[in-house]
């Protein structure tokens, strides 16, 4: 992927060694722009330790954020990208900062394409920040830690990412390239952009009044629309700027394919349960990307009225 001489994005908040204590107060840190090669530091050491252990056929379940209404827990659809195991640490400070420069680009990129898309039908794209953090974060949706992997939370409009996730997209689950790891930021702001529609609200709304089954193909419905929004990014940011190089397109696909629910459960040594499906299954997980990438059309990622998912 073309990437270095790419923008860099100012909506960057680098909180990676800021204590959760801090992370959570306000007005502790200010959201400046992230300088690129350089580490920041804010406090020492972590003042509040909180580890998320929720248990579903996987082992984690990704959907530990809590509803912007201050209602309780958030059992609305998953807004991450489904990756159990994820720990931070093992980073030379080099390489946290040559990929804390490169999501900075990606954002920058998602801010362009998208602000295009919705200037387009005559509407303005209001743009996510997001955070980078170390081991444990709090958002307007709760803690969270990074054993679920990089997650945006609606009630602040932020994507929260800790960049050891990076490494165990490549060692652990078999999906290693830059667009892998670009395909994971235009996911996580698919689920931005089905905010701003309404389209998650509706989605909550809806699971509330079905059981459990038809809830989660709800979820599933969703993630596989931010799978292929993340298609539709990549596709107008190659004809605009030409960023993708030989087998990045194949990269993307298999990351997608990667983290579905079959192969994650199966993984996890566990039997595939369709039923308790909130991702999408590998294959669906990858046309839907592919769909988006090949058309570059909003209307043709209606997840919620296709004849099959």
């Amino acid at each position: 992927m073309r990437w270095r001489t790419g923008r860099r994005s100012d909506n960057i908040e680098d909180r990676r060694g800021m204590s959760s204590r801090r992370a959570a107060g306000g007005g502790m840190y200010t959201g400046r722009r992230m300088p690129v090669g350089r580490r920041t530091t804010v406090g020492g050491g972590l003042g509040l330790l909180v580890v998320v252990v929720l248990a579903i056929v996987l082992g984690v379940d990704p959907q530990v954020l809590l509803q912007s209404d201050g209602q309780g827990p958030f059992d609305g659809p998953g807004s991450t990208v489904q990756m159990p195991g994820t720990a931070a640490g093992g980073l030379t400070h080099a390489r946290q900062d040559e990929l804390a420069d490169f999501v900075s680009v990606v954002l920058a990129d998602t801010e362009d394409t998208w602000s295009t898309i919705f200037r387009s039908s005559g509407a303005d794209y209001r743009e996510p920040r997001l955070v980078l953090y170390t081991d444990h974060v709090r958002s307007a949706c709760g803690m969270s830690s990074a054993a679920m992997g990089p997650f945006y939370c609606p009630a602040d409009e932020k994507v929260y990412i800790d960049l050891s996730f990076y490494d165990e997209l490549k060692n652990r689950y078999r999906a290693p390239g830059d667009f892998a790891q670009a395909y994971v930021i235009a996911h996580e702001i698919g689920h931005h952009v089905q905010n701003l529609l309404g389209t998650s609200d509706e989605v909550i709304r809806a699971r509330r009044a079905v059981g459990r089954s038809e809830a989660n193909r709800l979820s599933v419905m969703l993630e596989l629309q931010a799978d292929c929004y993340a298609g539709v990014w990549a596709n107008h940011a190659q004809r605009a700027r030409d960023i993708l190089e030989q087998g990045d397109i194949e990269e993307g696909l298999n990351a997608a394919a990667q983290i579905g629910d079959d192969r994650m459960q199966r993984r996890a040594g566990g039997f595939v349960m369709p039923d308790s499906f909130t991702h999408g299954s590998s294959e669906q997980r990858a046309r839907w990307f592919r769909k988006g990438l090949a058309t570059g059309d909003l209307a043709a990622c209606d997840t919620f009225g296709a004849d099959a998912l």
